[in-house]
C-alpha cells in the first residue's frame, strides 16, 4: 500500500500536488489476525479515495507498530498524516497516539507530521447504522413504519466520560427523523447502562422489536457478546422479537469519515472535545485524572505494559521495555527556558554511560507551564522543574544509573 495511485482524481479528491504526501491509518491491533485485516483493508480503500500512499500502523498486538509505520513512509514523502481509526476520543486518541506522534517528530525532523482525530460523530455514521438496523429489521420481517421498533445501539465502554457521552448522542441522532419507536445508547461492560439493563427497560414500553445494533469496527468477543446478549433477551421475552446486527466492518462510507479527518488534520482544522475532557478540565468522579501529567504518564503507563513482555507466539507486539523512560517537555513555555538543550544534554549523557538503560524523548505540554523544563522519569513517577542543561549529567549518573533522586529539583512525585 505504499504506492500512489495513477490518475488526476480519486473519488472526487483532486490528487495535484499530494504526491509528497502520505497516510498511516492507526487501528488498535488485535490478537485476532482477521480484525487487523479489516484495518488493512480499509487502509487499501482510503489510498484509492485518496490517491496518496497509506499504509496501516496498530497500537498495540500487531504490526506494523506506529512508529515502524511512520518509518517506513517517512523517507519517501515530505508530509505525513496520521489518521484514527478509533470510534471515539478515550485515551488512545488522546494520549497514546498523540505521544507517539510527538516521539516520531522527534525522529524525523524533516517530516511534517499532522495527528489527525478519531471517527467520532459524523452523519456518514448515522446512515450507516441506520443501514444497520434495517438489516435486521428485514431479517425479522417487522418494518419501523408499521411497527414499534426499539433500537439499541451498544457500544464497548469507557472510563472517559467524554467518549461514553458519544454513543448518547448518536443513539439521538439516529433517532431523529426517523420512525423508531426510541433509539437508547448502551454498553457492553465498564460503565452503565449495561445492554442487558437496557433491554429490560426498553421490554417494560413493549415494543414489536427490538434491534441491537454493535457500534464496534470489528466482529470479535465483544460482538459476540451482544449477540449472545440480543439471543437470551429474545429468550426470556417471547412478546418481543430482538436480535443483533453487524458491526461497521469495512463499509465505503467510513471512507468518506478518514477521507474528512484527513483533511482537517492537514488543513490544521482538527477539533477535540477538549472542554469535556478529563484531562483537562476537572469533572465530578475524574478529579484526579486532570493534568497534562497524569495523561502523559497513564500513556507511557500503557505502552510500556505492552513493550515488556515475554516472547510468546500469539503476541507478536514484543518489545525489550527500557529500565526507566525520560520525557522532556518540549512545548512553547519548556523550549522557551531550554527545554531543547536539555533534551540533548540527556542524551549526550546516557549515551556516555555504561549504566544508564533508560529511553529519553520529547513530550508535548506536562500541565506544569512556567516551572519548566520539566523532566519526567518513569515508572518512578519523579518530575523535576526549572532543569537546567548543565543538570542533565546529574540526573543521568544520580537517578538513572543509581536510582538516587536528585532532590534540590524535584518539582513533584507521583
Amino acid at each position: 500500500m505504499s504506492q500512489s495511485t495513477d490518475g488526476d482524481e480519486a473519488a472526487g479528491t483532486p490528487t495535484a500536488g499530494l504526491d509528497d504526501e502520505a497516510v498511516v491509518l492507526v487501528g488498535h491491533g488485535s490478537r485476532r489476525e482477521k480484525s487487523n485485516d479489516q484495518v488493512r483493508e480499509l487502509a487499501a480503500a482510503l489510498e484509492s479515495r485518496l490517491g496518496i500512499p497509506v499504509d496501516a500502523g496498530f497500537l498495540e498486538l500487531a504490526e506494523p507498530s506506529i512508529p515502524d509505520a511512520i518509518a517506513g513512509l517517512a523517507g519517501t514523502v515530505s508530509e505525513l498524516t496520521v489518521v484514527q481509526l478509533s470510534l471515539f476520543a478515550a485515551s488512545h486518541v488522546k494520549t497514546d497516539v498523540p505521544l507517539a506522534v510527538q516521539r516520531a517528530r522527534a525522529t524525523h525532523e524533516g517530516l511534517a507530521l499532522n495527528n489527525g482525530s478519531h471517527l467520532g460523530i459524523h452523519p456518514a455514521i448515522v446512515d450507516l447504522l441506520d443501514d444497520r438496523a434495517a438489516a435486521v429489521e428485514a431479517e425479522m420481517g417487522v418494518d419501523r413504519a408499521d411497527d414499534e421498533v426499539a433500537v439499541v445501539l451498544c457500544a464497548r465502554g469507557s472510563s472517559d466520560p467524554d467518549a461514553n457521552a458519544d454513543i448518547h448522542k448518536l443513539a439521538r441522532l439516529l433517532y431523529e427523523g426517523r420512525e423508531f419507536a426510541r433509539v437508547e445508547a448502551a454498553f457492553v461492560g465498564v460503565t452503565e447502562p449495561l445492554l442487558d439493563g437496557a433491554l429490560h427497560d426498553v421490554a417494560k414500553t413493549r415494543p414489536d422489536a427490538v434491534v441491537v445494533v454493535p457500534y464496534m469496527l470489528g466482529d470479535g468477543v465483544l460482538t459476540g457478546r451482544i449477540r449472545d446478549g440480543a439471543a437470551e433477551f429474545d429468550a426470556e421475552y417471547p412478546y418481543v422479537a430482538a436480535a443483533a446486527g453487524d458491526p461497521l466492518g469495512t463499509d465505503s462510507r467510513l471512507l468518506d469519515v478518514l477521507a474528512d479527518r484527513w483533511q482537517e488534520a492537514r488543513t490544521g482544522s482538527v477539533e477535540m472535545s477538549c472542554d469535556t475532557c478529563k484531562y483537562k478540565v476537572e469533572l465530578d468522579g475524574y478529579e484526579e485524572d486532570v493534568g497534562g501529567a497524569r495523561a502523559m504518564l497513564r500513556a507511557l503507563t500503557h505502552q510500556e505494559a505492552h513493550e515488556d513482555r515475554e516472547d510468546v507466539d500469539d503476541d507478536p507486539h514484543v518489545h525489550d521495555a527500557p529500565e526507566k523512560h525520560v520525557a522532556v517537555c518540549t512545548n512553547q513555555t519548556c523550549a522557551a527556558d531550554g527545554a531543547p538543550a536539555v533534551l540533548e544534554r540527556l542524551r549526550q549523557e546516557a549515551r556516555d554511560s555504561e549504566a544508564c538503560d533508560a529511553r529519553i524523548t520529547r513530550s508535548s505540554c506536562l500541565g506544569r507551564c512556567g516551572e519548566g523544563p520539566i523532566v519526567a522519569v518513569y515508572p518512578d513517577g519523579v518530575w523535576y522543574g526549572g532543569v537546567a542543561d548543565e543538570d542533565a549529567e546529574r540526573i543521568v549518573s544520580s537517578h538513572l544509573d543509581r536510582d538516587r533522586i536528585v532532590s534540590d529539583i524535584v518539582d513533584q512525585t507521583l
